[in-house]
């Protein structure tokens, strides 16, 4: 029987039980505010003061409802970052969510001065994991069988070890790995804190928690249905350079009176709200950093019909209430599952129905499947409008807009002006009828230029089911196959419409173009096809990438992880001599240091 005090984290909080009140280190909570964490999620909430304790603890949670945050946020808090050696071991089922973790981890130890977490994985180098462990790290997060690898060779030293996750052990169970999990505490120190997460408790989870925990704090997140029964939930696939395209399509042929779209930063208020006007549309910007008179201004704005779409924040909207708004756009997929729950409702009120329609890119698929589960609903695959789509309902709102005029004006002086033009210049009242049509929708062209034949192929095909198959441990998935790449004799730099990139990784971590392609057509959305010109040297590589990257998605490849090491992506400089003048668009960024040796050098293409 498993002991310990039960924990019920479902009553409501006041808003002011905010994470400053749970304990954290200085460095931590400002990460979190950082990242736009402003109220703790239940299981945050109930776990983050026991952890910090040194209590062990047992959580039985769904992904999506902040479980990473709530045992890495207080594991971190009680790291000494003097001893560079594991002190916290996270096991993970898959090499996408060690991925994940790590990056997490890292994110939140920003203000951490020295901290180091390595993701452990079959796929990757074992000579560059092997090279990290040495040099030192505070905290692992792996999978159990390049763990048990690292145990049998000795490389990996669990002396330091204070703390132990183990991650959607429920997983671990039917992927066959919780054999491989038990060897491994065996292994571990007698004195330590054992943390299991689990979405279900079966019998032979059970079993562990008797045998590796002590005494835990047991946690149960009980699933939440919420009030979105009302809301029309959908979801489209895209990548993160196709977002903004994809959401102005979307504008396009959506029937909506009002609408609000959430991304997850400040910042990416502004610059979205200003892309949408600068296609004609009014839109207005709500983040945390707005003073209350202007977000009332906004607000009423909004309620008035002067404005008819929000860009938001999760806090800024916080509160907000207009009946008018018929949709929700997720453009930046929420943090939890809470979190989304919260964002649709804010359509769907007084009984009227409401849209709700999520971006999501490939590697959010989890999230997609937590939030089904969560919402106890299936959110229907979406198909971006074709071009056609979009020139039908422009010429539509076009004839609408003559008819109006008909019903509405007195039409004669203009009839003399056209019968006038027809006469002096000898041409039929329906060309000239064409000529002033032309004139009138010129800034706003009923027919948008055309695509590609592969962006229209890419676009019309719509979103790929999520995959809601079984997960392969990354011990058992070969790495990437490196993309074909043909060797160029020179380099004139990039072509026009190309920026190049340089990257923290290169030969000495063991990066192969593959590694490079992978990690870029993951985390910014770009398609391979479109990923250029990549140079690996030494201890960096270049990269050519379309201009016009997004400034939030090359914040996220700057974290992106390949080969252990962050991408730390900028716009490179051109050798060892000074920057180069950056493209338009692109934000110039103070090159690092290069290293004084030659480096060798790889070119594909």
């Amino acid at each position: 029987m498993i002991a310990g005090p039960m924990t019920d984290p479902t009553t409501p909080v006041a808003p002011s039980d905010g994470f400053e009140t749970l304990g954290l280190a200085a460095p931590v909570l400002a990460a979190v505010r950082e990242v736009g964490y402003e109220t703790p999620s239940p299981i945050q909430r109930a776990a983050i003061p026991p952890l910090l304790e040194g209590r062990d603890l047992l959580g039985q949670a769904q992904t999506g409802t902040g479980k990473t945050a709530a045992f890495a946020l207080p594991l971190l808090s009680r790291l000494d970052l003097k001893r560079a050696e594991p002190q916290v071991l996270v096991l993970t089922p898959t090499r996408e969510l060690a991925i994940q973790v790590a990056e997490a981890m890292q994110t939140y130890a920003r203000h951490l001065k020295g901290f180091h977490v390595l993701p452990v994985y079959g796929g990757q180098g074992m000579d560059f994991q092997l090279k990290q462990l040495r040099r030192g790290v505070h905290a692992v997060v792996g999978t159990p069988g390049r763990i048990q690898d690292h145990l049998r060779r000795k490389t990996l030293k669990l002396g330091a070890l204070q703390t132990v996750v183990i991650d959607e052990a429920d997983e671990m169970l039917r992927m066959g790995f919780i054999d491989d999990v038990e060897g491994i505490l065996q292994q571990m120190p007698e004195e330590k804190q054992v943390v299991l997460f689990s979405a279900t408790l079966p019998d032979r989870i059970r079993k562990v928690v008797q045998h590796h925990l002590s005494d835990p704090v047991e946690i149960k997140i009980r699933a939440k249905t919420a009030t979105v029964a009302a809301v029309d939930q959908r979801y489209v696939e895209v990548r993160g350079f196709d977002k903004l395209e994809a959401l102005t399509r979307i504008l396009e042929v959506e029937d909506f009176d009002a609408m609000l779209i959430f991304v997850r930063t400040r910042q990416a208020t502004a610059e979205l709200s200003q892309k949408l006007e600068a296609r004609g549309l009014a839109s207005a910007a709500l983040s945390g950093e707005m003073t209350q008179a202007l977000r009332e201004r906004t607000v009423e704005r909004l309620k008035s019909g002067k404005l008819d779409i929000v860009v938001a924040t999760d806090v800024a909207a916080r509160g907000l209430d207009v009946e008018r708004i018929t949709h929700v756009v997720n453009y930046d997929i929420p943090h939890d599952v809470e979190g989304y729950i919260h964002r649709i409702g804010r359509t769907g009120r007084a009984g009227r129905g409401g849209h709700a329609i999520l971006f999501v890119m490939p590697r959010e698929r989890r999230m997609l499947a937590a939030i089904e589960r969560a919402t106890r609903q299936t959110v229907t695959p979406m198909y971006l409008p074709t071009r056609e789509a979009v020139v039908d309902r422009r010429t539509a709102q076009f004839k609408q807009r003559i008819t109006d005029v008909f019903g509405s004006e007195d039409l004669a002086f203009f009839e003399r002006l056209v019968a006038s033009y027809a006469a002096e210049h000898g041409k039929e009242p329906q060309d000239i009828a064409a000529a002033l049509a032309y004139l009138v929708q010129k800034d706003r062209p009923l027919q948008p230029p055309a695509d590609s034949p592969r962006r229209r192929e890419e676009l019309a095909r719509g979103p790929a089911a999520p995959t809601r198959g079984k997960h392969r441990d990354a011990e058992d998935r070969p790495p990437p196959e490196d993309r074909p790449f043909r060797p160029r004799a020179r380099d004139d730099g990039p072509p026009k419409g190309i920026v190049r990139y340089r990257i923290e990784v290169g030969h000495e971590h063991g990066v192969q173009p593959g590694n490079i392609v992978g990690a870029i057509a993951n985390e910014a959305g770009i398609d391979a096809a479109h990923i250029g010109r990549i140079n690996i040297f030494d201890a960096y590589s270049t990269v050519d990438l379309p201009e016009g990257m997004p400034r939030d998605i090359q914040q996220q490849l700057r974290k992106a992880w390949v080969c252990g090491q962050q991408l730390a992506i900028s716009v490179d400089s051109g050798g060892d001599g000074p920057p180069k003048r950056p493209p338009p668009g692109v934000k110039a960024e103070r090159p690092r240091d290069r290293p004084q040796r030659p480096h060798r050098k790889r070119s594909h293409e």
